[in-house]
């Protein structure tokens, strides 16, 4: 467990595999005052048939322009996200015996506890942050694999788990009339999984010089993140980093590569990435909704015509995460692997 952050984060200076290169490094961690992520009342939806349209809208166009928005009024309770947060923390500030048979470089347990990510041993830098993994849906399948302490985990982070889920029926099933699919268009094989990554992200003394998590698009198809009110989070629009602001019980959704690909590039996946701070510690979970490996992904037949071809072949989910692997997470490169 030495190899974890929180173990030794307030050394100086910044180790030399956790320093990134000139061209990668964050710099000025601070972005411009810009553009604002959209917020979203999802409220509105159930307020008539005009709203709803509203709603959908305003999504699609989040997705479109952006590839990220923030929800409010989801329909979660405030009570089971303060709590997620707050047992989530005090997991990770839990003295390593109590978590040492979760420590991990075996990526195939059920449930992982670990630095940096899965590729730890053969990244040439490693990322300022510690990490606990699991799967989360169909919740009597996985909850017993996780954390018994703290003593409240399983309870609370399943209340958590459950109404992400039904969250994500909500949302993607306004996508699916926003894009003209049949109704439940998304339900059953693609959206039936859910992993919950945990992060923590302890100060760093130069925190220009070293990412929490690097710059990437997520693989899956849809993402729920549940910010604490330190800020870090990032997303790279119209060449410039935008922060995104944690808003009181709001949770973050971006679009992932299978939701870019399913509405043949109507949607968006966008590179986002964490800075650290000298001073504080950072907390996020992060909630990936996802298809079963098996499934088939392509663009869906609703958003194809003969004006708008498929941009991608079907493949599954597994074979996008191999390829997307392979590429080192090189997002451009994947997506080339399988265009029609």
């Amino acid at each position: 467990m030495e190899k974890l952050v929180s173990n030794w984060y307030n050394v100086r200076p910044v180790p030399e595999d956790c320093i990134y290169p000139s061209e990668k490094r964050p710099g000025n961690i601070h972005v411009p005052k810009g553009e604002v992520i959209p917020v979203i009342d999802l409220s509105e939806a159930d307020k008539g048939d005009r709203n709803r349209t509203l709603v959908i809208q305003k999504i699609l166009k989040a997705a479109q322009e952006f590839g990220f928005f923030q929800v409010v009024n989801h329909g979660v309770s405030e009570n089971v996200m303060d709590e997620t947060t707050s047992v989530v923390r005090e997991f990770f500030q839990m003295p390593d015996e109590s978590k040492q048979h979760l420590f991990t470089q075996d990526f195939s347990s059920k449930c992982i506890y670990f630095t940096s990510c899965e590729n730890y041993a053969n990244e040439k830098v490693h990322m300022w942050r510690d990490f606990l993994q699991h799967q989360c849906h169909p919740l009597d399948t996985w909850r017993h694999f996780w954390p018994e302490s703290p003593a409240r985990y399983r309870d609370i982070v399943g209340a958590c788990s459950v109404g992400i889920k039904n969250l994500a029926s909500r949302i993607l099933g306004l996508i699916s009339e926003g894009l003209s699919l049949k109704s439940g268009y998304f339900d059953d094989e693609l959206s039936s999984c859910m992993v919950l990554t945990a992060l923590h992200y302890p100060p760093c003394p130069e925190p220009s010089l070293a990412l929490g998590t690097c710059p990437h698009d997520d693989a899956n198809l849809i993402t729920f993140v549940l910010q604490d009110e330190v800020s870090g989070l990032q997303i790279f629009k119209d060449d410039q980093w935008i922060g995104v602001d944690p808003i009181p019980h709001a949770f973050v959704v971006n679009v992932g590569c299978l939701l870019q690909v399913i509405s043949n590039d109507k949607l968006r996946s966008v590179k986002h990435r964490v800075v650290t701070n000298a001073s504080r510690f950072r907390s996020s979970s992060a909630f990936f909704v996802t298809a079963s490996e098996g499934s088939v992904i392509e663009p869906a037949k609703g958003v194809v015509n003969e004006h708008n071809p498929a941009v991608y072949r079907p493949f599954t989910p597994k074979e996008f995460c191999m390829k997307f692997f392979e590429n080192d997470a090189d997002t451009e490169a994947t997506f080339n692997h399988f265009k029609a």
